[in-house]
């Protein structure tokens, strides 16, 4: 059973992205030298024909499949169909193209949203399929199901070393900040920021303040994504979060402090909240040796610094 070593070639699909330039990172970080990647303008993964082109020309002997189209809540809920088919063509391109060309070893990322609506917490990873998704990005969390299940297929039929990860909410450098297609951070973040560039004297947020959500710094998730690809084998994927959960309006104090806003906070309690808790149980991989090690406080600092120096907000 061939396993990865620092000379093994590498392709990271989805490079450019937050959790692809993080796995970048961990891999330099850790002496893989030999890793390939592609600009979505040099290769289209939606095109079957142009990934396998890809496969047979530059033969990568192990793949982190971390591209895919995202976006926050709105723009997930406006674009359904367009979600649910890129989502479903990226990852049958490459996982199918792998199995094809003899990939030796594919770890592909999914995402918490995957896991029903009112699955309960901490949720674990037999809870897939238990029951009905959120609406709002239903489209997005049915294409990454079936990426997820399959590798399983693969793995079960034919033996393939495809394994699947489900990171909780992910935040760090290279994240989205647009004003509109963001993540809860990111986009709470470019707010914060705004206000304090405008001197408001207060910030809104949705809701009561009081559902409880986890967040992991993006480099603990490329650490723990090189080790699995380095030993775990099970055909079951496996939850990689923080293991601890914060209020949106605790988060909302974090990033009024993260950004020198000096103004107050509110909360707008006839929006809606959305689900009251959503943390993952991560037992599993932390039983392997892995357990996130950076502070929210800390990877928020990072990231606001790191997008003050990239000018994201301008």
């Amino acid at each position: 059973m061939e396993q990865i070593r620092s000379a093994s070639k590498i392709w990271v699909a989805g490079h450019r992205g937050l959790v692809g330039s993080a796995i970048l990172r961990a891999l330099a970080r850790q002496g893989f030298n030999n890793v390939v990647y592609r600009s979505h303008q040099e290769l289209d993964l939606i095109n079957q024909s142009a990934v396998e082109s890809f496969y047979r020309t530059e033969s990568p002997q192990f793949v982190f499949v971390a591209a895919a189209k995202v976006g926050g809540i709105l723009f997930n809920q406006n674009y359904q169909a367009d979600f649910l088919y890129e989502n479903l063509a990226i990852a049958s391109n490459i996982i199918h193209g792998a199995a094809e060309f003899g990939v030796a070893k594919l770890l592909y990322l999914g995402s918490s949203c995957i896991y029903p609506k009112l699955a309960p917490q901490p949720i674990k990873e037999e809870s897939l399929l238990s029951g009905a998704l959120e609406p709002t990005n239903e489209g997005y969390a049915l294409a990454k199901i079936a990426g997820l299940k399959l590798c399983e297929k693969y793995h079960l039929q034919y033996e393939k070393r495809f394994i699947s990860a489900m990171p909780t909410n992910l935040y760090g450098p290279h994240d989205n900040f647009h004003p509109h297609h963001s993540h809860v951070i990111p986009g709470m973040m470019r707010r914060f920021h705004e206000a304090k560039l405008r001197a408001d004297r207060e910030v809104v947020i949705w809701g009561s303040g009081t559902p409880r959500r986890e967040f992991l710094f993006v480099d603990d998730l490329a650490d723990a994504l090189v080790l699995l690809m380095q030993g775990y084998e099970e055909v079951m994927h496996i939850n990689v979060g923080s293991g601890e959960e914060i209020t949106i309006l605790e988060l909302a104090q974090l990033m009024k402090e993260t950004v020198g806003f000096g103004g107050t906070i509110s909360c707008d309690s006839t929006k809606p909240d959305g689900t009251p808790r959503k943390v993952m149980d991560v037992s599993r991989i932390n039983a392997l040796g892995w357990k996130a090690k950076t502070p929210l406080r800390e990877g928020l600092r990072i990231a606001y610094q790191w997008a003050l120096e990239n000018k994201v907000f301008e």
